[in-house]
Parts: C-alpha cells; structure tokens; sequence
C-alpha cells in the first residue's frame, strides 16, 4: 500500500530533488513564469506557495529560513522586497499551472507555471540587462 507517501520521486535521488527545486524556485520567482514537466510543475507549486507565505511575514526568521531553501541573495532579495509584499494579503493560491501540451523528444506533458498577478516585463529581465551591460562593455 502507498499510504503516507504523498510527493514524487521523480527518478531522482532526495538531495537531487532538493536542488533541483532549489533551482526551479529561484528561477520562478526570477522570471515570475517558467516552463517545465507539468508533474515538476505541481511539486513546485507547494514549495513556492510556502515560500511567498514565508515572504509575506517579513521578519528576520522568515528570512533566515527562505535562505537556507533558495540558493542566490538576489532571488531572496526579490521574493522578500518584491513578491512577499505584492501577495502579503492573499489568502494563498500565488500560483498557476497552464498545460502547454507535450515536449516534441519524449512527449513529456508540459506546463507553464507563472505568478498569479506576475509582472510580464519581468521574464528575461537580468537577461536582457546583462546583455546590454555585455554590450557597453564591448563599445568602451
């Protein structure tokens, strides 16, 4: 029986599956949207919506404790300064998961995962910046 088993392996080892959504979490609240496998997508979900509650609170603790699950200071920055307070009076529900049909290699069933009330010019944002500072670095 499979009782008290209530999250997804997903073929990987337990610290890989903590890096990973390490990495995808820092990721979502960079870009605000990502595309990824839709069950990733709703492991992610309960992980994200935790950590914008946590965000919400605002104290020094809520802030130790995100950074021991997210591993850059700039998307702890974002989530404290940015998102917490954007989302600080909703009673939960910060994310959406949109099926995006299936991946062409493997027809993997795909998802777009995004912020409820995201700011679109967000995605691509740094990209963009780094691109334009790579840029003026070349002209100087």
């Amino acid at each position: 029986m499979r009782h008290a088993r209530g999250y997804r392996r997903l073929n990987r080892t337990h610290e890989h599956r903590k890096a990973m959504f390490a990495n995808m979490a820092g990721s979502l609240i960079e870009h605000e949207q990502i595309k990824t496998t839709l069950p990733k997508a709703k492991e992610l979900r309960p992980i994200i919506e935790k950590m914008v509650t946590l965000a919400g609170r605002g104290d020094l603790h809520a802030r130790r404790l995100l950074r021991s699950r997210l591993k850059e200071d700039r998307h702890l920055a974002k989530l404290m300064d940015i998102i917490g307070p954007r989302y600080k009076d909703r009673q939960g529900g910060y994310v959406r998961i949109l099926k995006a049909g299936f991946r062409y290699g493997d027809m993997a069933p795909m998802a777009i995962i995004e912020f409820v009330d995201r700011d679109v010019d967000a995605k691509g944002a740094a990209d963009r910046a780094r691109v334009e500072a790579e840029d003026a670095a070349a002209d100087a």
